[in-house]
């Protein structure tokens, strides 16, 4: 029943109660003391109903307003809205006799607030999205994931980039604009994109409850071709090429916690890294270059206490994703924290270098029934060199003060090519400084000596040296740029010149290097 026909017939008892008044007035009746008090009843009942129609009305009204703006409530409410109302409906018959008829109808009606709970919508109703009830889930629809298992999900995950470009010019105008015996920054007189990085990872948080954890990091440029090398130490480096590091990690709960490490990570051999926004200088010195940048294979690190750390490896090699022979190198070391602004690392490494195979896209003549392993052949050697290679690093950083920052390194690397064989080696090391002058603008310096004996790294025996001094100016928080000086220096003839077939014993260099990062991970990449 319509709301309008609820007013209408609340309207229509009044206007039949009046006519009854009406016609008991009309004549010239003789006045009667019984018939008189029946007519004071007669007003005071049309003035009750009078009042209850105009608050009818108000009523309605307002149930109307309401429904106009809650079309689908009121879809839903109205048969819940007539019930309380019934009595209103059917109007008091004219017949007479008409006073009996006018008093019984409308008792329900007084007071009329009890309407308004009836439908929850009457006077200051709550929001139309408290009072709808929640439609129920489709049949086999699983629950909606709660926000705590959301938050878990994404608990310790970043999304983090690096892009690292530079401009340099080499004194020396080499030959083909090349820069010897630098990791990234081998381009002269050229705009380069020295790497381009893509880092996800989603960190172990044991204090929370994840124990596990796993990183990837994608790398693209010419820090690429430095990192992943050639055959000579990967024997499908293409496979591999754009993955700088690819880990999973998980923290068992012994003692101060075992953190375990399964894959391919940047070697720690060395104090410094691969990402430049975490390095004094931009160029990267010759120790950098020449030991391992990464490893593939299992690491843990035990931390003893909050001063002492152990850190062992087993891995595939040096610089080796795949094993090209049957040994696996180890690394035993340390991490002393004995106060918060110093921290020094010792590492002993013992591996064996030389492959025992060669891989190719296809076997020569005579080579039948060679071993294939996703299409490529593998040719063993004949009397594989077995000799093994020992690595000695330790470094040493030290936050003198706030604006103040020193570090050391030294290292002895020695390797031979048969168990017979003389040893060949490289000693040397590296000191560094760096002075925050503004919030904005710092300086830095390396100085540094290796001597190859044997060749091990330049493939002559020589004696190098290098000073760098670093400009930093940081433009935003996200954004580096470095200016550079650096000069090389060997007792040799080594380095390019601008003639064919003549070297310099020096070459210098002046660059421009900017970085620009952003993402969520914090601290050292």
């Amino acid at each position: 029943m319509s709301l309008k026909r609820i007013a209408a017939g609340a309207g229509i008892s009044l206007l039949c109660a009046s006519l009854a008044v009406g016609q008991s007035s009309q004549g010239p009746a003789p006045s009667h003391p019984a018939r008189d008090r029946e007519a004071a009843r007669m007003n005071e009942r049309i003035t009750q109903l009078s009042h209850e129609v105009d608050e009818l009305k108000t009523l309605v009204h307002q149930l109307q307003e309401q429904l106009a703006t809650q079309p689908a409530m009121a879809a839903r409410t109205a048969p819940a809205a007539s019930p309380p109302i019934p009595a209103v409906s059917p109007p008091v018959p004219a017949a007479s006799p008409p006073v009996p008829a006018a008093s019984p109808p409308i008792p329900a009606v007084s007071p009329p607030t009890p309407v308004a709970p009836a439908a929850g919508v009457a006077g200051p109703a709550p929001s139309a999205a408290a009072n709808v009830p929640p439609a129920p889930a489709p049949a086999g629809a699983a629950p909606p994931a709660s926000a705590g298992v959301i938050a878990d999900l994404v608990h310790g995950f970043t999304v983090n980039a690096l892009l690292d470009g530079y401009y340099e010019y080499n004194t020396n105008d080499p030959i083909g604009r090349v820069n010897y015996l630098r990791a990234f920054d081998v381009s002269s007189n050229s705009f380069s994109l020295s790497q381009a990085d893509l880092i996800v990872e989603s960190a172990p948080d044991p204090a929370n409850g994840k124990r596990e954890g796993v990183r990837i990091d994608l790398q693209y440029g010419q820090a690429t071709s430095t990192l992943q090398g050639s055959p000579v130490n990967e024997l499908r480096p293409e496979v591999y090429r754009d993955i700088f590091q690819a880990y999973g990690t998980y923290v068992f709960p012994l003692g101060g916690g075992l953190t375990v490490d399964f894959g391919k990570w940047a070697s720690s051999l060395g104090i410094e890294g691969n990402y430049n926004k975490d390095q004094l200088n931009y160029s990267r010195s010759f120790w950098f270059d020449y030991l391992p940048f990464y490893h593939m294979g299992v690491r843990a690190k035990y931390q003893i206490n909050d001063q002492v750390a152990v850190n062992l490896w087993i891995t595939n090699g040096t610089d080796q994703t795949e094993a090209f022979n049957n040994y696996k190198d180890q690394l035993l070391g340390l991490v002393i924290t004995p106060t918060p602004a110093v921290s020094w690392t010792v590492n002993f490494y013992n591996g064996q270098e030389h492959p025992d195979v060669v891989y190719l896209q296809s076997p020569g003549p005579g080579q039948t029934g060679l071993p294939n392993e996703q299409g490529t052949y593998i040719l063993p050697i004949a009397n594989p060199p077995t000799g093994k290679l020992d690595i000695l690093d330790s470094y040493v950083s030290w936050q003198a003060t706030k604006v103040l920052t020193l570090a050391a390194e030294a290292d002895y690397v020695r390797e031979r090519l048969y168990t017979y064989s003389p040893f060949q080696s490289v000693t040397g090391g590296a000191l560094y400084g760096a002075y925050q002058l503004t919030p904005k603008i710092a300086l830095a310096a390396r100085a540094e000596y290796l001597a190859d004996v044997g060749g091990l790294y330049t493939g002559v025996t020589q004696y190098l040296k290098e000073g760098t001094f670093t400009l930093d100016y940081r433009l935003a928080g996200d954004f580096l740029m470095r200016g550079e000086f650096r000069r090389d220096q060997s007792n040799r003839h080594y380095f390019l010149s601008d003639t064919l077939g003549i070297l310099e014993s020096s070459q210098q260099t002046v660059g421009l290097g900017l970085v620009w990062w952003f993402g969520q991970k914090q601290g050292v990449w």
